[in-house]
């Protein structure tokens, strides 16, 4: 499958490297380069594109506010010289982001990346398989994986909040988080446990899953971030 794709960068320099980068990848396809936001809105208008291969700091209007105004994005890889922008670019669902200077190696990380999320839009994501069985008001309830979207340590009891209503069992927190697998669930606080699936967006020290927003300690942010993808 061709990956089309435009590169979007003030600084012709980064435009040539990834020029150079992108003639070594058959399944990479650059239908255009473009020096500025508003020349990438005029090609995103005429031609049907997968990846945006985006610089954030241009003048006049920046990478994000590009993609904040477009109503359908395609997928994009930031490409930046400033770091303090990645959890921004998490926030956005950026595939990557790459710090400038990159290397070959590690651009064709991300286009693979891209390409992985492209063929999973394609592909109905299985639902997460497995249950907990807890006890909560005197009753033993199945709870499936798939409808956990967080729990919460309280007291000697722990919250379990689903898709559709909250469950308070008399259990540790750190023997549920055993039994949960931990490809889909993260301890993001000793009292919090997540869904990754579920976060709607990462802000600051927070993550926001349906309309509650809970903590993330400064000591797990960084495997949080890596494990969403949002670095290496």
């Amino acid at each position: 499958m061709k990956i089309r794709c435009i590169a979007v960068d003030d600084e012709p320099l980064s435009l040539r490297i990834v020029e150079k980068y992108a003639a070594e990848l058959p399944q990479l396809e650059l239908v255009a380069t473009c020096a500025d936001a508003f020349e990438a809105m005029q090609v995103l208008r005429g031609k049907a594109v997968d990846l945006l291969l985006l610089d954030i700091n241009m003048p006049k209007l920046s990478g994000i506010s590009l993609l904040k105004s477009l109503d359908r994005p395609p997928l994009v890889v930031f490409t930046t010289a400033y770091p303090e922008y990645a959890v921004e670019g998490f926030e956005l669902e950026a595939v990557d982001y790459l710090l400038k200077p990159f290397s070959l190696e590690r651009f064709i990380k991300a286009i693979n990346r891209a390409a992985e999320k492209l063929a999973g839009q394609h592909e109905p994501t299985p639902a997460p398989v497995g249950h907990l069985l807890v006890k909560a008001d005197k009753k033993l309830f199945k709870v499936d994986f798939g409808e956990i979207l967080y729990l919460e340590a309280y007291g000697d009891y722990v919250k379990i909040f689903t898709r559709e209503k909250m469950l308070l069992t008399k259990e540790r927190l750190t023997v549920l988080e055993e039994a949960l697998p931990g490809d889909i669930f993260f301890r993001i606080h000793r009292s919090y446990i997540i869904a990754v699936g579920a976060i709607a967006f990462l802000e600051g020290n927070r993550v926001k899953i349906g309309e509650t927003k809970l903590p993330v300690s400064a000591g797990l942010k960084e495997a949080l971030l890596k494990k969403l993808g949002g670095k290496e």
